[in-house]
């Protein structure tokens, strides 16, 4: 995604984002419950470690938006 953005480029994924203690909201937690019962590396990740891999990515300003009418995220970062 970063290649193909020009700089201050948005790119923005929905997520499940728990907290920090995994358990917590109910939703995201249920969903990394789920990730980590049926697949062999999944996981919901939460917005330290997004953020983190986003920055990996060439991404800065990284800011999580909760959804207000559901249990997703709106990830957003900015290409440098």
């Amino acid at each position: 995604m970063h290649a193909s953005l020009k700089r201050g480029g948005r790119v923005a994924a929905l997520e499940f984002v728990p907290n920090e203690d995994r358990v917590s909201p109910p939703m995201a937690a249920s969903f990394s419950l789920t990730m980590l019962a049926t697949t062999a590396a999944g996981d919901a990740y939460t917005l330290p470690e997004l953020d983190a891999m986003y920055r990996a990515s060439g991404f800065d300003d990284v800011a999580g938006h909760p959804v207000p009418t559901g249990p997703h995220t709106v990830v957003v970062g900015h290409a440098v």
